[in-house]
């Protein structure tokens, strides 16, 4: 159920050269994950103040939302002996869990490599990956086959043009968060640029957290596995049990 609706609101200063300032807003900075969690929908807007007119080369805006980073190991597999078995693995230093861009056009247009570089914007310079086994020679293939999963599953997302701008004043986007969302703070990051050169930017977090029943098993799981274990084991004996009896029941009328 799409149910979220976050309104950054946050005050950006730009290039003295333009002075120009960007309002947006936060109606909430939190996404609370239940056991009806399906989704959510983070719309992001603002405006743009200015106190000089608008200079001839146009403003472009990119926005990004990534969430927790974790090392990952990612394995390929061969087919050996007529079975696809694991073979060499890579562990990429840091992932987000998940990760989308949203511009105003297209890629090439909005930014260059060298700004790229130095803010790690795109989808493919938001991971790290420092090094790999001297026998893999091959290892940004690691990397580009975990970006080509990921995107399939919703979690990394390359939205170009989807950024509305209008007149060079007022911009908006929406970006679908998916139903399987890490835990913890996620980074939202809003880029003004000229020329494919970053003028301004600014930082802030979403917090998204399970809460209530899903809260208390995530807790539960991580500070007392053993009771939790004990706690999952007598519940599938229970389920178990009464399936069985209400078999038992229906098949002796």
């Amino acid at each position: 159920m799409r149910r979220l609706l976050a309104i950054l609101l946050l005050m950006i200063p730009l290039g003295a050269r333009a002075q120009e300032e960007v309002v947006l807003g936060l109606s909430s900075d939190r996404v609370s994950i239940t056991t009806s969690f399906d989704g959510s929908e983070i719309l992001i807007f603002g405006a743009v103040k200015r106190e000089t007119p608008i200079l001839p080369e146009p403003l472009e805006v990119v926005i990004t939302v990534a969430g927790p980073s974790h090392p990952v190991l990612v394995r390929r597999k061969a087919h050996r002996f007529g079975i696809w078995v694991n073979a060499e693995a890579v562990e990429v230093d840091a992932a987000p869990s998940f990760y989308a861009v949203a511009t105003t056009g297209a890629w090439k247009d909005v930014l260059t490599d060298t700004e790229d570089l130095r803010h790690k914007v795109s989808i493919g310079r938001a991971i790290r990956s420092v090094g790999a086994p001297m026998e893999i020679r091959d290892a940004p293939h690691f990397s580009e086959a975990l970006v080509r999963i990921r995107q399939q599953a919703g979690l990394y997302q390359m939205l170009e043009g989807k950024v509305a701008l209008d007149q060079q004043t007022l911009f908006r986007t929406a970006i679908d968060m998916p139903a399987d969302l890490t835990e913890g703070d996620y980074t939202a990051r809003i880029f003004l640029t000229r020329q494919g050169k970053v003028v301004s930017q600014y930082e802030t977090t979403i917090d998204v957290r399970k809460v209530g029943l899903e809260r208390w098993l995530f807790v539960l799981s991580r500070q007392q596995p053993i009771l939790y274990g004990l706690m999952s084991l007598a519940i599938a004996i229970v389920a178990g049990w009464g399936a069985s009896a209400a078999f038992t029941m229906l098949r002796n009328r």
